[in-house]
């Protein structure tokens, strides 16, 4: 079944200067391994194309169940220079929680049904 990422995640983003920061927080331990797997660097690069990252780099925080990407060069320079809505990143989280997933039935047992 496909679902949202947010089905089994949450998120938190802001800008470096120029580059996005995306933080996304499994729910669960099961997530969280589940996610490492297929939440790869190249993954989120493909989902944020349309943005333009020069790179994307992902690091694991396995204390918080979380992984975090950096996508450099994402906001067309950065708050005072980018003419987008969203010069801080603050929305890449909420964009990538909608990313659709088909993650196993185990992870959605137990989660409520829309």
């Amino acid at each position: 079944m496909t679902v949202p990422l947010s089905k089994i995640a949450h998120g938190r983003s802001g800008d470096k200067g120029n580059h996005a920061n995306v933080a996304i927080i499994a729910d669960s331990q099961a997530g969280y391994a589940w996610l490492r797997q297929f939440l790869t660097a190249e993954r989120v690069a493909e989902y944020f194309q349309p943005l333009g990252p020069s790179r994307v780099e992902r690091f694991e925080a396995a204390n918080v169940l979380g992984l975090n990407f950096m996508l450099y060069d994402a906001l067309a320079g950065g708050a005072s220079r980018s003419l987008r809505l969203d010069t801080q990143g603050k929305t890449l989280a909420l964009t990538l929680l909608r990313m659709s997933i088909d993650p196993p039935p185990e992870l959605l047992e137990g989660l409520p049904r829309e």
